[in-house]
């Protein structure tokens, strides 16, 4: 269960990622907005490299609205990501355990776990026993190996 958490929490992360990318996006490539100016805070400058290479500054230029064509085929592309991580996170919400069943259910659940659980645990004392009693075994026929060799 913790792996589907972790992965739940992961899948949300990323989903709000995408959320601000996708409205940041939006905001900065609109036809009907003006270029973005560097202060602006929902600006992301792109930098270049610096013509005069003896200047040693980076040259940082405005973003400038998409065409139409590429606004709306970025959306696109950006819509599809939502639904898709959206997706993912609808198939860990419906594995997680205990979803769909009664409280009843879970409780029976659990002490049905609980009673193997100690079935289990005594299984392996049990083969803790053995595997001492073994030992033992073994320590015998090395010890009498080791004694009948040295008589020899």
């Amino acid at each position: 269960m913790a792996d589907i958490l972790t992965q739940l929490q992961t899948c949300l992360d990323q989903l709000a990622t995408q959320y601000y990318a996708s409205v940041c996006y939006n905001l900065s490539r609109h036809s009907l907005v003006p270029p973005l100016q560097t202060s602006d805070p929902y600006s992301a400058p792109i930098k270049e490299e610096p013509k005069d290479e003896d200047a040693g500054e980076d040259l940082v230029r405005p973003l400038r609205p998409d065409s139409p064509t590429t606004f709306a085929a970025n959306q696109l592309q950006l819509v599809r990501d939502l639904v898709i991580k959206e997706q993912q996170i609808e198939y860990l919400v419906k594995v997680l355990p205990g979803i769909g069943t009664s409280e009843q259910e879970q409780e029976e659940r659990i002490r049905s776990l609980e009673k193997e659980l100690r079935q289990v645990q005594e299984q392996r004392k049990q083969k803790r026993r053995e595997m001492r009693v073994t030992v033992k075994r073994l320590e015998n026929v090395i010890m009498g190996v080791a004694n009948s060799d040295g008589r020899g």
